[in-house]
């Protein structure tokens, strides 16, 4: 079960600004640009994903203490944990909103599985440095930022890949 807490409008709201200004550079830098995906992936951040992660790390904290002198293996856990939480499943999810919100709703199937399992496994090692400073070195309260800014700058990370290759 995971720790409560009560509603964070903060987080809300940078979950709103943050989410949509990642995805929103993604899609201009590919040319995908569009009002409704700007709106829907606000609102994912905004309502959805500030719900769920700040919830997912406080289950973390919970379950594997971060210590100022922890073990480095506490640490390295507190960010695999964090790694696989963001993992294939989560990210052919964050596909089907881009799909619903982009307007493109027929490339929603399951072919997305295996185009977010090679996402997840290309940049493993990238989030997997970034969750252990986020989870070992960001203060609790500060943490789904940490993550959503990291996610932002993925976004833009996975359109310049698309783009390049």
């Amino acid at each position: 079960m995971l720790p409560t807490r009560s509603f964070q409008l903060r987080n809300h709201v940078r979950g709103f600004l943050i989410y949509a200004a990642g995805d929103t550079a993604a899609a201009l830098l590919l040319h995908q640009f569009s009002w409704l995906r700007l709106l829907g992936m606000a609102l994912v951040g905004g309502l959805l994903y500030s719900t769920e992660v700040p919830a997912y790390f406080r289950w973390l904290d919970a379950r594997v203490p971060s210590r100022t002198n922890g073990s480095q293996l506490r640490k390295t856990s507190r960010a695999a944990m964090s790694l696989l939480y963001f993992n294939p499943l989560w990210i052919a999810r964050h596909y089907v909103f881009l799909g619903l919100f982009g307007g493109a709703a027929e490339s929603i199937s399951l072919a997305l599985l295996p185009i977010a399992g090679r996402s997840f496994l290309l940049n493993a090692p990238v989030s997997l440095a970034a969750n252990y400073y986020i989870q070992n070195r960001v203060a609790t309260n500060r943490r789904f930022v940490a993550s959503a800014v990291f996610s932002g700058i993925m976004a833009v990370s996975y359109a310049l890949s698309a783009a390049w290759l």
